[in-house]
């Protein structure tokens, strides 16, 4: 026989095809097999078409094209004998899916099968129908399904309940006609039968909540039922895995208890007693209990409150983490992590044995129990877990300490019960891992050092000590160097001994040899040795005996290939050998950098939302802090003057709350020339648009500056906004955020003698809408106080237009340099609906430069509507003039 005609046996094709040595070889034969069965399809040959559609499955199944097979499938389900529908349905399942057209035409056999005489026909159609469904088969099939629901067979109910599930998850809208039939189900003794009407009613309520509330009405005491007959039942032969009887019978009636426990109290109530049965009788010693038991603890966790049950259930899950196996232990973690959220001191109890998961030898066990343990972490107990945690780091693996050392990092920085307990914890992190700490961990170790001033000299002191051990840690070397170079002297002369400490003999020279010791190493980075750099300069100018020492040292970076140190050891060896007439002013201690500011911007943190000024802060009802000794709301969160200013790589750490930051804007010699783009950095970060040309007012007043004036720096324009008041006599010139942008205006008097005046309160100005959308207006009204002309009151009215309440209602605003600005507090944070009442809350505006600027202000409104956040953003251009 040729083993390509339609008369070859499927085994023969197999065999045929497993014999092939290469892929071409292999395609040879498939495409010589596809050709002989396109043959016998066009011939219309009957008496093969089963075995030729067969050979397709197997060819489809070996990634082959099959599509030319696809009607076959169609002749083989409209003939009359089971077993070519049998072959017919097998391939509509394999060759088609409910995208393509042919499946249109196999629905009137469909629905013809599924009301024959024969059950095995019935339950061909059923199956098919449950696997390529589409959205329009369900809607002409679903009566047929309803109906067989009903059936006398219960294999014929099991399938009709599967297909119900496919035909209500494609049409939704159909799940009304399921309900009473799938409540039928529950009330089955046959267990297939139970299993698969469970499972229907648990998608029922996903679709349609109208079927979740009429399961919960009547079938939660049926499914309670149940569950208690299932529980207490005899043993079953049939139904027995490992001593229980059906465990997927159990797990199926938690699951949908789970789905209608959650969110409604009366049924979470009746299910109550049942599940603290399941709990406390399930054996655990085989894998069936323990799938029950996780079951019956994720649906105790979902019902309604019930903090017996819930302790119980962690308690189980504790017991799930002394388990060997590590499949259990590792969803025990993961449901530790979800019940954490809901009762946190029972998960507590078990802080000993998530603790020893975190020194587990599975990666996948180590890395989810740490995790786990960094939500466990508060203030009570951070001392012992980090203490923990630290230990271990000395013996973890390699591939683990990144994200042991990220975890020890966070908690320390979380929870620190005083700053010597902060820094001596980072110290031993950093000498255990200090190659695993990313930049933002030691530049906040830097920040705190500088806050701590009473702890300089123990700080600087047990840094000498670690880096004597641990050397080659790198994030543990430029804090070193950070701190010699700052406090050198206090490690040199035992400075700020603390009554815990030992007495340390450390001369100048030991100090140097460390910062030489870094230089020499090759293994340093460039960043470390340019801090060196650094380091040596100041030490030059405290420690006068090394100098020339020092200076040695630095000359030897001359003739370095980086550029960047090369041109450092050039400068520091020149201010060293002919400008000490100044060194000593420019190696000064650096000033306490702002640790409240810093935090605020780090990245992954939330902005700070109050003035970061040292001076007694307390809080008003609208949510703005406000300072008794700045009274001046600075929006853009860069009122501190004693913080440095970031360097033109630090722009992220410029962005305020109102979402914008100052890029840096390279330096140019001579007269400033306008950019091309006609828009300039500064002015883009109020956003203040340009303002109509009025009356005498030659340029406009926010326009770019045409004269010449001499550029400075992205540092110096970075430093010129950290402050609301101008830079103290003798310190370089700063650059005002919008005056030294703009010409200088002045108003005529005949643009005086425009405004109406009111005695000694200067001009009486009328209201003015400050801001409108769809769904708020701001109304301002102004007045004067008498005697004071540069103060303005001005009483912000907010309406709100929308048809819902605002909550939380919160009002905010930015002002140029040259204006201070204090926030009164506002008379309410809810704002009713569709203007039925108001908000109102003074600003008091001082101008120090009234006449010669014109206000401008940028708002901000935040609030919440039906529990979603809301935001609004403006400015202010139409402010009267004279104010």
């Amino acid at each position: 026989m040729n083993p390509f005609s339609s008369g070859t046996r499927l085994r023969d094709m197999i065999r045929s095809i497993r014999a092939c040595k290469t892929a071409a070889e292999e395609r040879a034969v498939v495409r010589k097999e596809c050709a002989a069965i396109r043959s016998a399809v066009s011939e219309n040959d009957n008496d093969y078409r089963h075995r030729n559609l067969a050979k397709l499955m197997f060819i489809h199944m070996l990634g082959y094209p099959t599509h030319f097979g696809q009607m076959e499938c169609l002749k083989l389900i409209a003939s009359s004998g089971f077993p070519e529908k049998r072959i017919g349905y097998l391939g509509l399942m394999l060759l088609l899916d409910e995208r393509q057209e042919v499946l249109m035409l196999v629905t009137n056999s469909v629905k013809q099968d599924l009301n024959h005489s024969n059950q095995y026909i019935v339950g061909l159609a059923l199956c098919a129908l449950g696997n390529i469904c589409s959205a329009e088969m369900a809607r002409d099939l679903a009566p047929e399904v309803e109906r067989l629901l009903q059936s006398r067979d219960p294999n014929i109910r099991k399938k009709a309940a599967l297909c119900s599930i496919r035909i209500v998850k494609k049409v939704p809208d159909l799940s009304e006609n399921f309900m009473s039939p799938a409540a039928v189900l529950l009330k089955e003794k046959h267990h297939g039968v139970l299993i698969t009407g469970l499972q229907l009613c648990a998608d029922l309520c996903k679709v349609s909540e109208e079927a979740l509330d009429y399961f919960r009405k009547k079938c939660t005491e049926g499914l309670v039922k149940v569950l208690k007959d299932v529980v207490n039942s005899p043993y079953a032969p049939e139904y027995d895995i490992a001593g229980i009887t059906d465990p997927f019978l159990h797990i199926r009636l938690l699951r949908l208890l789970r789905i209608l426990g959650h969110g409604d109290a009366d049924a979470s109530d009746c299910m109550n007693d049942i599940l603290a049965q399941v709990a406390t009788k399930t054996e655990t010693n085989k894998n069936a209990g323990n799938a029950i038991l996780y079951e019956c603890v994720e649906t105790i966790m979902s019902i309604e409150d019930n903090s017996g049950l819930r302790v119980l259930a962690i308690n189980i899950l504790g017991r799930f983490l002394s388990n060997r196996d590590n499949n259990i232990r590792y969803v025990a973690l993961n449901m530790l992590m979800k019940a954490i959220q809901v009762d946190a001191q029972a998960v507590q109890r078990h802080r000993a044995t998530i603790l020893e998961c975190v020194k587990d030898l599975d990666a996948s066990i180590r890395k989810r129990a740490l995790e786990l343990i960094y939500l466990l972490v508060n203030e009570t107990n951070v001392k012992p877990l980090t203490k923990e945690l630290i230990d271990y780091l000395e013996v973890s693996d390699e591939e683990f300490k990144g994200d042991l050392t990220a975890k020890i990092c966070s908690i320390v920085e979380k929870f620190p019960p005083k700053k010597i307990w902060y820094i001596d914890q980072m110290l031993k992190v950093l000498s255990e891992a200090g190659n695993y700490v990313k930049n933002e961990v030691w530049h906040a170790l830097i920040v705190v050092i500088s806050n701590a001033s009473d702890l300089h000299g123990y700080t600087v002191r047990s840094l000498f000590k670690a880096f004597q051990t641990s050397g080659d840690q790198e994030s543990l070397v430029r804090v070193v160097v950070w701190c010699i170079g700052e406090y050198g002297e206090m490690l040199v002369n035992n400075i700020g001994m603390l009554d815990i400490e030992d007495p340390v003999t450390v001369t100048e020279s030991d100090a140097v040899d460390v910062l030489e010791i870094v230089m020499k190493r090759h293994t340093s980075e460039t960043d470390t040795r340019e801090m060196s750099l650094i380091a040596l300069l100041k030490l030059s100018s405290r420690f006068p005996a090394c100098s020339e020492r020092i200076r040695d040292i630095i000359v030897q970076s001359k003739g370095s290939l980086v550029l960047e140190l090369q041109q450092r050891s050039i400068e520091f060896n020149s201010i060293v050998a002919k400008h000490q007439n100044i060194r000593s002013a420019l190696v000064e201690r650096m000033p306490v950098l702002d640790e409240t500011t810093y935090s605020g911007k780090r990245p992954g943190t939330l902005p700070a939302t109050g003035s970061t000024s040292s001076g007694a802060s307390f809080n008003i009802p609208n949510g703005v802090a406000k300072s008794a000794a700045a009274p001046l709301v600075n929006l853009l969160d860069l009122d501190s003057d004693d913080a440095p200013p970031p360097s033109s790589s630090g722009g992220d750490f410029l962005n305020d709350l109102l979402g914008v930051g100052v890029s840096p804007i390279p330096s140019m010699s001579g007269t400033s020339k306008s950019p091309t783009s006609g828009t300039d950095v500064l002015l883009d970060l109020l956003s203040v648009g340009t303002p109509p040309a009025q009356n005498n007012f030659s340029n406009d007043l926010l326009s770019m500056s045409t004269d010449n004036r001499p550029s400075v720096s992205s540092l110096d324009r970075t430093q010129s906004l950290s402050s609301q008041v101008s830079s103290p006599l003798g310190a370089a010139p700063m650059m005002d955020l919008l005056d030294s942008l703009s010409p200088t205006v002045s108003m005529t008097t005949n643009s005086l003698a425009d405004m109406n005046l009111n005695g000694d309160n200067g001009p009486v100005h009328q209201p003015i809408v400050a801001f409108q959308s769809k769904s708020l207006k701001i109304m301002f009204s102004f007045s004067k106080e008498p005697g004071n002309p540069q103060t303005t009151l001005i009483t912000a009215t907010f309406i709100n237009l929308s048809s819902n309440d605002y909550t939380n209602f919160l009002f905010q605003a930015a002002v140029p340099k040259f204006v201070q600005l204090q926030l009164e507090t506002a008379s309410s944070n809810i704002l009713p609906a569709s203007g039925n009442g108001s908000i109102t809350q003074t600003l008091r505006v001082t101008n120090s430069q009234q006449g010669q600027k014109a206000l401008a202000m940028r708002l901000r409104v935040s609030y919440k509507v039906n529990g979603e956040e809301g935001l609004e953003l403006g400015q202010v251009n139409n402010f009267p003039r004279g104010l």
